[in-house]
């Protein structure tokens, strides 16, 4: 009799177990919330400002050309410069007055020009770092002798040149320079110039 009891209370006891089981829930997570993306602000972009004063020196090499070959030769340039610059957003505006002492004479005729002295209207576009620009107005040279009793002559000067700002303060850039000379004695003078430059600006 209780071998049967006990036989009844374990077959009970195995089958009331699944509902006990399934009484037992697993723990569930709790969802995450989607985390909102975060704005991260662009990095400032560095606007260039060519407005104001700068002044530095030079060095390169130049060349004449007389209509009547009377003075044709090549040497050194070197010299200062000092000028003003306007920047009006892309387009830079200024003037600039120089000096470039040179060692360049005629051999054939014992000719030499000392120095040329200009002054020049540039326009340029502001790239960022770089500022490529043309230039154009007066210049002067001057001879070691006087040729028909003038050592100084009147002319005009163009070309192009760039700038490059190595810091805010520091430009390093280069120059080509036409002069055009009339009435050097009984010639005109062609001179052309090519320059390295450093500038510092205020």
């Amino acid at each position: 009799m209780m071998t049967k009891t006990l036989t009844s209370a374990l077959a009970l006891g195995l089958l009331s177990a699944p509902a006990f089981a399934g009484g037992l829930a697993m723990p569930v997570a709790d969802p995450v919330a989607p985390t909102a993306p975060v704005a991260v602000a662009p990095a400032p972009v560095a606007v260039s400002d060519w407005t104001g004063f700068y002044a530095g020196g030079q060095l390169g090499y130049g060349e004449t050309e007389a209509d009547d070959d009377s003075f044709d030769d090549d040497g050194s340039v070197y010299g200062a410069q000092l000028g003003y610059d306007y920047d009006f957003g892309k387009l830079v505006l200024g003037g600039e007055i120089s000096y470039a002492g040179a060692e360049i004479e005629d051999e054939a005729t014992g000719n030499e020009i000392d120095g040329i002295a200009a002054a020049k209207l540039r326009a340029g576009y502001d790239a960022g770092a770089f500022l490529p620009y043309v230039t154009a107005g007066y210049a002067s040279a001057y001879t070691a002798d006087e040729i028909d009793g003038e050592d100084q002559f009147d002319g005009y000067v163009y070309g192009a040149g760039v700038d490059y700002k190595v810091t805010e303060n520091v430009t390093v850039g280069a120059e080509v320079l036409k002069h055009e000379f009339e009435d050097l004695g009984d010639t005109d003078l062609d001179a052309t110039t090519a320059a390295a430059r450093i500038s510092y600006r205020f």
